[in-house]
């Protein structure tokens, strides 16, 4: 049993607590409360954490965490080039023991950031390897991918599947799970699709994010179109939009979790609330990569899940979900021109306990609960001078920054501890050092035309 002490707690679930207790056991919490009030602990079982606001630990609702390394190496692109030189790359440099390393790193990053949970769409599935090393809380998605509508062509990719979640099934635990990703609706047949909605799965799927998308599902033209017609595949409008063609293949009952939803008009967005599906939202990446700012605003209303996601370090370049959350608030202010929409509490609650019900762990995660399991997260306030005092929500979000967290705990079992990141593997960044130098390497004899 141990006590953790704090400035602030925040449950999310209900108002802040000023001068507040978490108490767990055997990995649950067992008290949240004013510290006062806290039951008695065995000598030695208090963790005074200071002038910090404790808070459930975030849930990342979107990572590419074999990415990690690309960060940097692919800025200014178009949508389609910036996904054929990353495909280039990985094709050439990259191997399963560097995917490995690269996800290692890119979550030892996001458990000093106070992520404790990794919804995760992943190629060469070495991700769930990497959450199980570091104990953190993950769904890996296994992405899948075939273009082509031929009977052949579909029969290898879901064989190919098969094999991978067979591979993946028995490496389950109670903290880390398998979904499947069929990728994006321009790596992705409709017989694909259909497919793996009626496997029974947790499904993620990219979705509506940008106008290349668009155009090619619902007029069959534009860059994705033109690759697709330079390698013989027949293309045609598909559906009046992304989520439409969902719809209609009865993906949307699978209640899958669609990722960046960027571009979805009235009627989509009463189909994702009819359907149940829920929604992880990427506000930097939608940004970095040109492709606009999400009706969030609009699917909260419509009682959709939300939740706050980073997408990869090579779209991002920082994977931070305070950070983030204040991008979302920021650009939803500006697309509503209002002072106050999406308030800084709300946006917290996206970033855990939103995120938690996206991914349907909203009963184990996501708030601090008596019941619930012992996800924490605690970040230094003593540099916000005033403002933390007044409103210890708005200054997680808009004042700390990109500020590592002081301490962070994976249902009980500490993972960092006075900002130092437990059970380091100290070789880890050279190794990622020379997955760059491979890297750059290949960009250096392919240089952008």
């Amino acid at each position: 049993m141990i006590r953790y002490h704090a400035r602030w707690v925040l449950p999310i679930s209900s108002p802040p607590i000023r001068d507040g207790t978490v108490m767990e056991l055997a990995g649950r919490i067992v008290y949240v409360g004013p510290r006062h009030d806290a039951p008695d602990a065995p000598d030695g079982a208090d963790r005074d954490l200071g002038n910090c606001a404790l808070i459930p630990g975030l849930v990342n609702a979107h990572t590419h965490l074999e990415l990690t390394v690309f960060r940097g190496l692919l800025e200014d692109l178009s949508f389609r080039e910036w996904i054929v030189r990353l495909q280039g790359m990985k094709v050439a440099a990259m191997t399963p023991e560097r995917f490995l390393d690269s996800a290692r790193f890119g979550i030892a990053e996001g458990v000093r950031a106070g992520i404790t949970t990794y919804a995760d769409t992943c190629d060469s599935g070495m991700v769930l390897e990497a959450m199980r090393e570091r104990g953190v809380r993950g769904i890996m998605y296994q992405e899948v991918f075939s273009p082509s509508a031929d009977p052949k062509a579909v029969r290898d990719a879901a064989a190919r599947l098969a094999e991978q979640l067979a591979r993946h099934d028995v490496f389950e635990t109670e903290l880390q799970h398998v979904g499947v990703s069929p990728h994006a609706p321009y790596t992705v047949s409709d017989p694909l699709f259909a497919l793996v909605a009626r496997s029974g799965r947790r499904i993620a799927i990219h979705i509506a994010e940008s106008d290349a998308e668009h155009r090619f599902v619902c007029e069959g033209e534009g860059p994705f179109a033109d690759a697709h017609r330079a390698r013989g595949f027949p293309v045609a409008p598909r559906a009046t939009s992304p989520i439409a063609l969902l719809g209609k293949l009865g993906v949307l009952d699978a209640r899958p979790l669609l990722i960046h939803c960027v571009r979805v008009s009235d009627n989509d967005i009463a189909a994702i609330a009819k359907s149940k599906s829920t929604v992880a939202h990427c506000p930097i990446s939608n940004a970095k990569l040109g492709h606009g700012i999400a009706p969030v605003l609009e699917l909260l209303d419509a009682g959709i899940a939300v939740g706050i996601g980073s997408d990869s370090m090579a779209a991002n370049n920082r994977m931070h979900l305070l950070e983030e959350s204040r991008a979302a608030v920021l650009a939803q202010r500006v697309r509503a021109a209002q002072s106050d929409a999406l308030p800084a509490a709300r946006a917290l609650e996206l970033a855990t306990l939103g995120g938690a019900r996206a991914l349907g762990l909203e009963g184990r995660v996501g708030s601090l609960e008596v019941g619930k399991e012992a996800d924490l997260a605690a970040f230094d306030l003593a540099s916000l001078a005033g403002s933390a005092d007044a409103d210890p929500e708005s200054a997680l979000i808009f004042a700390l920054g990109a500020e590592p967290a002081k301490f962070v705990a994976v249902a009980g079992i500490p993972k960092v501890w006075n900002w130092e990141l437990l059970n380091e593997d100290l070789d880890l960044h050279g190794r990622v050092q020379k997955i760059s130098e491979a890297l750059g390497g290949w960009m250096a004899g392919h240089p952008r035309q």
